[in-house]
């Protein structure tokens, strides 16, 4: 969070909506009016100038007018609280009291820092004779007003997703007063949705010493925990919680949640069968629930659970494709049809959208329509780009500083510094290349534990690179050369004991996060021991595969045509970076040469992880445990081709990926022994 950002330089839109506001508060309505419709042609659909016009209507008189505009506006903002309000305000003059609280219960339901709102309600409330709802309201009333009003407005703003004028005027208000319980947690919830998870977490914390029993605290303190991957913490917070109030639904699901980041499946899915017993129409915990079940191989459970959330949501984009992404689920022509309607509606929310045409792309790649495939998956990237805020530069800038710091004099001035366990094999690469396999393979070893994709790594670096990040000018991997040798042994103990939660009593364990290939001279320094593997598929087959594949979080550069050839050709070059200076410290493994040759390719692992051979390592599609990866079925069956080539069938919408790839499709067959 940026603290300097608490005096903006406003720009000229921002300066005529202040201006429109101001005559509203001098009764210039139709002036206000005016202008903000004159203003609507140079900022189309733009949410706050049409709030401004229906309000201004309202006042005017112009009711039906006013509706019409937020109408209007709902249709690209239907989560903005003040619409609703004043969709209540405009039921209120019609005098139609059954609409108004709906409208502006829908407000507070959004926001509940409305206290016009809130007044509003109860006012109504009484005058219909409900005098428990009239106390409700009431109570919401009087709490608003025990808050310093910079809280609220800070609340409200946050409520309407507007992060910056909220971080903006708690900042302020923090530098005044100094601490504040209300004005810290805000601060921190900021920061969450920012995910700027440390600093929410010593906000938290902060705020928890002050005020130990403040369960809306401590409950923000376990999602932020849930959300750093620490999930053992999480679960602790989280039952502290349910201590107190056993049957809360928000921490129950969260313990569920939490449950399945620690790979504890069995007690998560009695945990959302228990859930929907309470609450059978909640289509978010049919999907967490088949999220589960599918991690453990009962694929027919998952499938009913996914379609259960479509009955309970017919536009819920991600249960779609999450049936889609089983790989191995076939839609039938009415489901393809209410996937098309859904997607088709302006009332279906973006996130669902390019959820619907991804599972859709997959839906006409297995009916061998690859135009109609292609335009969905093309659809579908194009939609989820246009909300990430990915920046290619900044992978590119990491990579260019890891070859300057990282060199061969360097390693050589710090042999063995880190810690000497051999326990973890780290497999990386790129999405989609083959890693899981792998996984599968070494995880059917009786030596070797299969955990998943680890967030420690990237936790580590996140430290390293400090609060103040600067993402054009990082301070790692520079800081790995302030670093002394205790520094390294601390982090590698500190990656052996974290991870530890995540493994049974087998020597050997697998963190198969494929983004750490961008770190191995940090891994190489904290566990000088450790084994790593460079999963690493055709660049052609590897893009393509990317580019159909909707990631439940990360791997933003997967979502366009120049993003991921870009990222491979990144990958490629440090990759080669890490053989030239830390020569046989990693073992590349092709995926079409596993394929092509499994036997000798398992022994050829199994002999650089010092392993005796295994036959089961053979037989790896029948070994039992919970796979996460969007691979999780294919693994379950034994080892086919059908998807080395599968790109050439899309052949006529790739040669932009061909051409920006370059001499990539060459170059990643470079050094083709095998070993960096």
């Amino acid at each position: 969070m940026n603290a300097t950002a608490i005096d903006p330089i406003l720009s000229p839109l921002e300066l005529e909506i202040q201006r429109i506001r101001q005559w509203q508060v001098d009764g210039q309505h139709t002036q206000a009016l005016q202008t903000a419709q004159a203003l609507l042609t140079e900022a189309a659909d733009h949410y706050e100038v049409l709030y401004l016009i229906a309000r201004s209507q309202r006042y005017l008189g112009q009711i039906d007018a006013a509706l019409q505009t937020l109408a209007r506006m709902e249709q690209s903002h239907p989560r903005y609280s003040r619409l609703h309000e004043e969709r209540g305000h405009c039921y209120v003059v019609l005098r139609d009291a059954p609409r108004a609280i709906d409208a502006l219960l829908h407000a507070v339901n959004i926001n509940p820092a409305l206290p016009s709102s809130w007044n509003l309600l109860e006012g109504l409330y009484r005058m219909i004779g409900d005098a428990t709802n009239a106390a409700t309201a009431a109570s919401h009333v009087a709490t608003l007003k025990r808050l310093a009003p910079d809280v609220v407005r800070a609340t409200s703003h946050f409520s309407d997703g507007e992060l910056d004028p909220a971080e903006q005027i708690i900042r302020a208000y923090l530098l005044k007063v100094g601490n504040d319980v209300e004005g810290m947690r805000l601060l921190a919830r900021i920061g969450l949705a920012r995910e700027v998870l440390d600093d929410a977490e010593i906000l938290l914390e902060a705020v928890l010493k002050v005020a130990p029993d403040y369960r809306a605290a401590r409950y923000d303190y376990a999602c932020v925990l849930f959300e750093r991957h620490l999930y053992k913490r999480a679960c602790e917070e989280i039952e502290k919680l349910l201590t107190i109030d056993p049957d809360h639904l928000d921490y129950r699901t969260l313990y569920a949640s939490a449950s399945v980041g620690l790979g504890e499946h069995d007690r998560a899915i009695a945990l959302y069968r228990k859930l929907l017993q309470d609450a059978p129409g909640a289509a978010d915990l049919h999907l967490s629930l088949a999220h589960s079940l599918k991690t453990q191989g009962r694929q027919t459970d998952a499938i009913d659970a996914y379609r259960a959330a479509t009955a309970a949501r017919p536009n819920f984009g991600d249960a779609y494709w999450s049936l889609a992404n089983l790989k191995t689920y076939r839609f039938d022509d009415d489901e393809i049809a209410r996937m098309r309607t859904e997607e088709a509606s302006s009332a279906t929310p973006l996130i669902d959208r390019y959820h619907l045409n991804f599972a859709l792309g997959k839906a006409f790649e297995d009916r061998g329509d690859y135009a109609q495939s292609w335009r969905h998956y093309e659809q579908g990237n194009a939609l989820k780009r246009s909300e990430s805020r990915y920046r290619a530069d900044i992978i590119e800038t990491n990579t260019r500083r890891q070859i300057e710091v990282c060199t061969r004099e360097f390693f050589e001035k710090r042999t063995n510094v880190g810690n000497p366990s051999p326990d973890p094999i780290f497999i990386v690469g790129l999405p989609r290349a083959g890693s899981t396999l792998l996984e599968q393979i070494l995880a059917s070893h009786s030596q070797v534990e299969g955990t998943q994709e680890l967030a420690d790594i990237p936790r580590i670096v996140l430290d390293l690179q400090g609060r103040d990040l600067n993402l054009d000018d990082p301070r790692y991997p520079g800081v790995l050369a302030d670093m002394q040798p205790e520094d390294f042994r601390k982090l590698g103990e500190k990656y052996l004991r974290d991870t530890r939660i995540y493994r049974g009593n087998k020597p050997y364990f697998i963190d198969k996060m494929p983004n750490n290939f961008r770190h191995l001279g940090l891994i190489h320094l904290m566990l000088p021991n450790a084994k790593i593997i460079d999963a690493r598929r055709e660049p052609m087959a590897c893009c393509f595969s990317n580019l159909k594949q909707l990631f439940a979080t990360g791997q933003e550069f997967t979502y366009s045509i120049e993003d991921i050839a870009r990222y491979y050709r990144t990958y490629l070059d440090l990759m080669q970076h890490w053989g030239d200076v830390l020569p046989g410290r990693v073992l590349r493994v092709y995926h079409e040469s596993v394929v092509d040759d499994l036997e000798s390719n398992v022994r050829r692992i199994l002999d650089f992880c010092d392993l005796p051979f295994e036959p089961n390592c053979l037989e790896f599609h029948k070994t039992e445990r919970s796979v996460r990866t969007a691979s999780s079925e294919q693994v379950r069956r034994p080892i086919f081709r059908d998807g080395v080539d599968q790109w050439a069938k899309y052949a006529p919408y790739l040669s932009p990926l061909e051409n920006m790839l370059g001499d990539a499709l060459v170059r990643y067959r470079d050094r083709d022994a095998g070993m960096l």
